[in-house]
């Protein structure tokens, strides 16, 4: 969790110029148009799965946190007022971000616990189950928080 939050927040403390956020936006709002709950989670699941990956997964996992502050830089160069809003607040204060945040370190540590149990040339067979149990975990709470996410972006919009 402590990777995954200072690397959020150093690619939130890059500027980003009016053009590259007006390309982001542009992107984002063709992404989110339709989006709903069970979209949310797809989304953030397309970007988890791929953390349990010996390994690749640790990297992976590191530039999600980089790039997903990174956005937000982009999204507070567009509406200035989010500029008032710590970086880590949205992660650590709504509870789809804290959902998301735990479920990407246990990804992230499974990544580097088989990527350890390979170097060691440990049998990988006794970590199917802990594996198979997490990545059910992860789902729970990225589905959960998908919805959560989605039920607190309507809210916003009344």
């Amino acid at each position: 969790m402590g990777l995954f939050s200072t690397l959020f927040q150093i690619g939130s403390m890059f500027q980003v110029s009016e053009e590259e956020a007006n390309a982001f936006m542009s992107e984002f709002e063709k992404l989110i148009v339709d989006i709903d709950g069970v979209g949310i989670f797809f989304h953030n699941l397309s970007i988890s799965l791929p953390m349990f990956i010996p390994g690749f997964g640790i990297v992976w996992g590191l530039f999600s946190a980089w790039s997903t502050g990174y956005a937000f830089s982009a999204i507070v160069s567009i509406t200035p007022e989010l500029s008032k809003i710590p970086p880590l607040t949205i992660l650590f204060f709504s509870p789809f971000g804290i959902m998301e945040l735990i479920a990407y370190s246990i990804a992230t540590s499974r990544s580097f616990i088989l990527i350890r149990a390979i170097s060691k040339k440990t049998n990988l067979i006794s970590f199917l189950k802990p594996t198979i149990i997490e990545i059910g975990i992860v789902i729970g709470l990225l589905l959960i928080g998908g919805y959560l996410e989605y039920y607190m972006i309507q809210v916003s919009k009344v």
